[in-house]
């Protein structure tokens, strides 16, 4: 994995629960991990070449800090998901220009977002 100069290159999230945040991100989303302890856990890439952040036992999850937008071709399956992880949902689906968006907590208490641009319309 390259990394790129003045881009986001990695996002670390509070897991006081290290178990319960990767089996969390494991159901909702098929994130995999790579354990360097009980204490952390690094979230392996999507192409599973390098990482792209990890889960932090000694910090503590709150809304309201840096926030975190997943991609999603089908938001209402990434509710449905988060849902079923665990998770909490604290702002509905809604649109803005260019797509809709939701916001949930982890169980944690980290606070991120997941977003689906606008569908174009077909002819």
């Amino acid at each position: 994995m390259a990394h790129v100069h003045h881009t986001i290159d990695y996002i670390e999230l509070a897991a006081p629960d290290l178990s319960a945040s990767k089996a969390f991100y494991a159901d909702a989303f098929g994130w995999a991990f790579n354990d360097y302890g009980p204490d952390y856990a690094g979230i392996q890439a999507p192409d599973g070449d390098g990482e792209v952040g990890g889960l932090n036992r000694g910090a503590s999850g709150s809304p309201g800090g840096a926030l975190v937008l997943l991609y999603s071709d089908d938001l209402d399956a990434t509710v449905s998901a988060v849902v079923s992880a665990g998770g909490t949902v604290t702002r509905e689906p809604y649109d803005f220009p260019g797509g809709r968006r939701f916001f949930f907590t982890d169980p944690a208490g980290n606070e991120l977002g997941a977003w689906q641009p606008t569908q174009e319309p077909v002819d």
